[in-house]
């Protein structure tokens, strides 16, 4: 048998919806689809290979007495350096306090004050005290395990434990399923209508914060599949990931410099002395201060000795778990840190339903660019967005007129490349700090590998060419050759604009995108 030829599989019924991944974004669909039939396709286990199962900071609502959804959303419009959508933010922070009642309401354990009301934390960023946590720092595996454990006794979803390896569409071009990869055999999967929720691009880096699985393979299907793709070079570096050697790197949450951390170097010294909001400044702010004193050959270490380390243990204690596997006790030792690649603000570009630009898919959470995050996420908002979007985007996939026909398309050889070797790349040229010459070079390095069918390439590449033709520098894109700000508008890109911008700095070729 030929394991690429895609051959049909025993799953009844075409009129499912087919939601791709199992985060939050892919599970708190699939709830809201109830009872609609859902196939749930996951790489993985529920519960297992999940950014969200790692997100320590916690959830942003405005639940605070002093507190407002106008206010969280002035914050998100802030932090997104002129390209969040302000009525995205609004809409998004006015479903926070339904959202986190909809969570209590499934037993989500939230953390409580003394008085019976929830503990609502500060991040960078925040004007006010709005983070929604459970377990302290143990938020995202909190969240998830719930729900896990309410998709599991939900009948009207099937969970299916397989790669999504192409989009089926129908004679119109709209998508109309899914062709899925198991033990090597591929079939073809039929649907209503395809859900993306795979998650970030973290693991394209050398250093980053994310699962080893998140390398944008969603982001590859839908570009494939002839969806728009927009703002992909805005990807946010977390300042503080815990520097030692670990592959991917354990994170010191944002909440920690919220309660009073601060980052200096191995004299004592501030690092982020004489900057604008200094510890507590939006994250690529942070992050580039810390890239910037390493440059310059200092080591940045995240400082919570005294009272703070002495309460990690009950407060942070993902953390304090994480400082003792690497033989650090916060108490008395200063964490090493370092920027490394955490979220991806851009993606496929959707509307408010979470429409993407071809018809019959959708896209939810990380994989999805809906407006909210601009070019810089403002902290906690990601797992918000994708509660915010699920209930849309399900009404809006059990609207989508039935499917013609699905068809698969040519088996199109797949090619895993080097993955060292394009981390590499991604790490050196197209990571906190840019400029045309990195970025044309890793597009070259790129193209190729793409063009042979390597997904982790060919979104790598979209990220590379997008920040190459982006000439100037906004939120979590900064370019030495073009530090000031231009007029705020969005990059956007099909897969022949990838192809384009291959040719247009092939060698011998001027870097006409500098």
């Amino acid at each position: 048998m030929n394991a690429h030829a895609p051959i049909s599989f025993a799953l009844p019924g075409s009129d499912r919806i087919i939601v791709v991944g199992a985060g939050i974004a892919g599970l708190a669909t699939a709830l809201r689809l109830a009872p609609r039939a859902v196939t749930l396709v996951t790489a993985a286990p529920l519960g297992f290979g999940t950014a969200t199962g790692w997100a320590q900071g916690g959830i942003a609502a405005a639940m605070g007495s002093d507190d407002a959804p106008a206010l969280h959303a002035a914050d998100t419009v802030a932090a997104g350096a002129g390209l969040t959508e302000a009525d995205v933010a609004l809409r998004v922070a006015e479903a926070g306090p339904g959202l986190i009642d909809w969570l209590v309401g499934l037993a989500a354990p939230f953390d409580r004050d003394a008085a019976g009301g929830l503990a609502l934390g500060l991040e960078a960023a925040h004007s006010r005290r709005r983070i929604v946590r459970a377990g302290g720092d143990s938020t995202g595996r909190m969240v998830l395990e719930t729900l896990v454990r309410v998709v599991a006794r939900t009948p009207s979803v099937t969970i299916l434990v397989a790669s999504a390896r192409d989009l089926m569409r129908d004679a119109r071009g709209a998508v109309a399923g899914v062709v899925c990869e198991r033990d090597g055999v591929r079939f073809s999967l039929p649907g209503r209508a395809v859900v993306l929720a795979t998650g970030g691009v973290g693991a394209l880096y050398a250093s980053t914060t994310n699962p080893r699985g998140a390398t944008g393979r969603g982001l590859a299907l839908a570009v494939r599949a002839g969806a728009v793709l927009r703002d992909m070079e805005f990807v946010q570096f977390h300042p503080t990931a815990i520097a030692t050697g670990a592959d991917p790197m354990p994170l010191a949450t944002e909440a920690l410099r919220g309660e009073g951390a601060r980052l200096i170097d191995e004299t004592g010294a501030p690092v982020m002395a004489g900057i604008a909001g200094g510890d507590l400044a939006p994250r690529d702010v942070v992050a580039r201060g810390i890239f910037q004193a390493q440059a310059r050959g200092a080591r940045v270490f995240l400082d919570c000795r005294g009272d703070l380390g002495a309460r990690m243990a009950t407060r942070f204690p993902t953390v304090a778990g994480l400082c003792a596997a690497a033989g650090i006790d916060p108490r008395i030792q200063a964490i090493p840190v370092r920027p490394a690649a955490h979220y991806h603000m851009g993606g496929v570009k959707v509307d408010a339903t979470g429409a993407s630009t071809v018809p019959g898919l959708f896209a939810c959470g990380e994989v999805a660019s809906t407006g909210l995050h601009g070019a810089n996420r403002l902290a906690s908002n990601s797992l918000l967005e994708a509660m915010a979007f699920a209930p849309a985007i399900a009404e809006a996939a059990s609207a989508v007129p039935a499917p013609g026909q699905a068809r698969a398309e040519a088996a199109t050889p797949r090619s895993e490349g080097d993955p060292d070797a394009l981390r590499t790349v991604m790490e050196r040229q197209v990571g906190v700090v840019r400029a045309a010459d990195g970025l044309a070079e890793a597009v070259r390095h790129l193209a190729p590998a793409a063009r042979g069918g390597c997904d982790v390439a060919l979104t790598s590449l979209a990220i590379a060419a997008s920040a190459l033709s982006r000439r100037e520098s906004r939120g979590a894109h900064w370019r030495t050759d073009h530090p000031a700000q231009e007029a705020p508008v969005h990059t956007e890109l099909a897969l022949s604009d990838l192809w384009a911008m291959a040719e247009a700095v092939a060698p011998g070729r001027a870097v006409v995108a500098a």
